[in-house]
């Protein structure tokens, strides 16, 4: 999937960044495990806390607090940022609840939020995976890489 995102990629010659919160960088490692990725992958956010999401990512405060860090508009916020803040034309955002805690009836340990952002539009996707803390992670990193690909097709 990641030798023929990068084909993609190369061949409308753009750039691409990430911003991860509960995949703690697994989307960039997926990434940089093809030799040649410095040609089309610029950087990776790794944004774990709420401060680093403000700071790193221009994620507001306002929204942390209303809608918290596990949510539509937090990722949006994180993709747009990651794009912004970065000189790339697509980029990924995840955050959710790995587990094997924090999760609540609202939002179920599993609940992972992704974006992807382009320079002319944002959409985010809600997904509930099932299995322990790795097994969430791994999916949110394939379902991350499988956006990404839909995007630069």
């Amino acid at each position: 999937m990641v030798a023929e995102l990068a084909a993609h990629l190369r061949r409308r010659g753009w750039w691409l960044a990430c911003a991860e919160s509960c995949t703690g960088g697994g989307i960039a490692a997926a990434l940089t495990e093809l030799a040649g990725s410095s040609a089309w992958f610029e950087c990776g956010y790794v944004t774990y806390s709420n401060r680093a999401k403000q700071e790193m990512l221009g994620v507001s405060e306002q929204t942390l607090a209303r809608h918290g860090a596990v949510s539509r508009e937090t990722v949006l916020e994180m993709a747009t940022g990651a794009l912004l803040r970065s000189h790339v034309q697509l980029s990924v955002a995840v955050s959710g609840i790995a587990g094997p805690g924090g999760g609540t009836p609202e939002k179920p340990v599993g609940t992972v939020w992704f974006a992807w952002a382009t320079r002319e539009a944002a959409v985010a996707d809600c997904r509930v995976f099932s299995g322990d803390r790795v097994q969430v992670r791994g999916a949110a990193v394939d379902a991350a890489l499988q956006g990404l690909l839909e995007h630069a097709r």
